[in-house]
């Protein structure tokens, strides 16, 4: 085997949903100055003993059952999260342990909204080398637990939910090398610190590095998986506000890709935005299966990560 591919997606999200309506009576805003925005309508929020390894193992049970493998089969765990709320364990062997893996290696990822393809490139470069053959690889947020409900240009952001891909080897590619760095002098334009805890963002900095910055790494990502932006089935973008999404999937000149825009539904999901997303469109058969899916997002740090996948 030289190479990695996805069998399966999952996904997961709790029944709760929180409305602009909703919003309305909690902080000052509205409908208007949301959608007008970011582009969200709802988001999903966990209950609050509802916790980030619960939600990712949900999602993680639904990407095997797709896959039509057992957690026994799994010999790789790999968690992408900034939310939990414990230190030790990690939630990836916690998730090992709710699933039935055996003895797999089971680490978490902590680069916040871009921990997805992050992790992802892990797992197929373990898969690669030899050092794993089967992996799961979830991205899980519990937003909600870090938002100041006070602040009406954050508070109406956020979304809980998890995705999750099993990921398998393959004898020919089809994860393309990864294309990921980061801006540490914008570190912090993204986070959630000490003693307050609370997610916070200049959001300003940020959407306007995203949308001069980021083209042009994801035509990287198209170059290094060796696939024209005219060739992409769909492009699946880290879920942040509708305004990035859709200028920067028409400036790479993705002219025949889906554009999943899953932010509408469930708003920002931080880790959890991209497989949440892609599974909600494999799920509902609006991208052909084996076309090229760009994968690509940003977050804390202020890190990013690409690369380009074979749908399942």
């Amino acid at each position: 085997m030289v190479g990695s591919r996805v069998l399966a997606l999952g996904h997961y999200q709790p029944s709760k949903i929180l409305t602009n309506a909703d919003l309305e009576q909690m902080v000052d805003t509205t409908d208007e100055w949301i959608r007008s925005r970011v582009g969200i309508a709802t988001r999903h929020v966990a209950a609050e003993d509802e916790s980030v390894s619960d939600m990712a193992t949900k999602a993680a049970e639904h990407a095997l059952a797709n896959a039509g493998l057992t957690g026994a089969d799994i010999d790789f765990v790999i968690v992408a999260t900034c939310t939990a709320l414990d230190r030790s364990p990690n939630m990836a062997s916690r998730v090992a342990a709710a699933v039935g893996a055996r003895t797999p290696a089971a680490i978490d990822v902590n680069t916040a909204c871009s921990g997805f393809p992050h992790a992802m490139a892990l797992a197929d470069q373990s898969i690669r080398t030899g050092s794993a053959t089967k992996a799961l690889v979830i991205g899980v947020e519990k937003l909600t637990d870090f938002a100041d409900w006070t602040d009406r240009t954050t508070c109406v952001l956020v979304g809980d939910g998890a995705g999750a891909a099993v990921v398998v080897a393959a004898e020919e590619p089809e994860i393309s090398p990864v294309v990921w760095g980061s801006v540490p002098e914008m570190g912090g334009a993204v986070r959630i610190e000490a003693p307050t805890n609370t997610f916070a963002q200049e959001g300003q900095s940020v959407y306007r590095w995203a949308t001069t910055t980021l083209p042009e790494v994801a035509l990287q990502v198209c170059e290094r998986a060796g696939v024209k932006p005219e060739e992409l089935g769909a492009v699946v973008l880290h879920q942040a506000n509708l305004r990035i999404i859709e200028p920067l999937a028409r400036k790479i000149g993705a002219v025949n890709a889906v554009v999943a825009k899953d932010v509408v539904d469930s708003g920002n999901t931080s880790a959890a935005s991209i497989p949440l997303a892609l599974s909600k469109l494999v799920e509902r058969g609006e991208v052909e299966k084996g076309s090229p899916v760009l994968l690509f997002a940003f977050g804390g740090g202020l890190s990013y990560a690409g690369q380009i996948i074979n749908c399942p």
